[in-house]
């Protein structure tokens, strides 16, 4: 089995609609496929609606968190969407980003470059709109030659010039949040240094300690010495190690499938889930 668990849609910030996402998995020879919005299950209904016979769905969210000033993304997958406390915090989350965004666009502007809101908000559109959207509206301008050149410290990294907080929720409470809607929880790209500043790996223990499921050890932005370290981490703090693409559509390189999950992980993350289940393709 081929199995990838974390993808991003024209929900949040991928440039594939939840029907496209879910034909371009089967045709990449993918089994599984795990739909992961930004904070948001809202293409979670087309996805199904279109499934392709042979590949099963994984409903999910990446949920946007911060600890002790660093932020950090938790993979939720198979909860209830509407146990009110989750559903609550993810609506928190997306409210806050449109003007979290705005204020991205005035300090742009400050530095001198001309973007403005209705070049983001176009190229968002219904998604819950984001940094990758920014960076969009930079290659667009041509700033910076790529969407991941726009994740520096120059412009929209978590240091970065052009940088704005936005609510986000304490990792631990989300891990409840999760668990108490039927969930299982593995912690994003941890080791992602690339994107900025990276929660020490003592958080990661009390994060295992509290209920953390797993993490994301098998990446794009984890080099090979990243990677094997994540697996000794995860097998230390008795932790799920997942593999995923993190795919964007055209919006970032990686391609469905680059990295995946092994079969008997996922097996487990199924195990452990109550709030919902896999749904299997019959051919949407």
């Amino acid at each position: 089995m081929r199995i990838d668990l974390h993808t991003h849609s024209t929900a949040s910030d991928g440039t594939d609609t939840p029907a496209e996402l879910v034909r371009h998995a089967a045709a990449a020879g993918l089994d599984v496929v795990a739909l992961t919005d930004h904070d948001t299950v809202g293409g979670h209904a087309e996805a199904r609606a279109a499934l392709p016979a042979g590949l099963t769905l994984v409903t999910g969210a990446e949920l946007s968190c911060r600890i002790d000033g660093v932020s950090l993304h938790l993979l939720a997958y198979l909860f209830d969407p509407e146990e009110p406390e989750l559903a609550r915090e993810r609506e928190l989350v997306r409210d806050d980003r449109v003007p979290r965004a705005q204020g991205m666009v005035a300090k742009l502007r400050d530095l001198g470059v001309p973007i403005t809101w209705e070049q983001v908000a176009r190229i968002a559109g219904d998604g819950a709109v984001g940094r990758p959207h920014l960076a969009t509206a930079l290659v667009e301008l041509g700033v910076v030659p790529s969407v991941s050149d726009a994740f520096t410290s120059e412009w929209l990294a978590n240091d970065g010039r052009a940088y704005v907080d936005k609510h986000e929720l304490d990792p631990f409470d989300a891990i409840r949040l999760v668990k108490a809607a039927g969930g299982v929880t593995v912690f994003a790209h941890p080791l992602a240094v690339k994107r900025g500043s990276c929660v020490p790996e003592s958080v990661i223990a009390e994060l295992a300690a509290s209920g953390l499921d797993g993490i994301e050890a098998d990446h794009m932005d984890h080099d090979a010495p990243t990677r094997a370290r994540l697996h000794r981490m995860a097998a230390d703090l008795g932790l799920l190690a997942t593999g995923s693409s993190d795919y964007h559509g055209s919006r970032k390189t990686c391609r469905l499938g680059e990295y995946t999950t092994d079969p008997e992980i996922y097996g487990e993350i199924v195990r452990r889930a109550t709030g919902a289940f896999p749904v299997p393709g019959t051919g949407g």
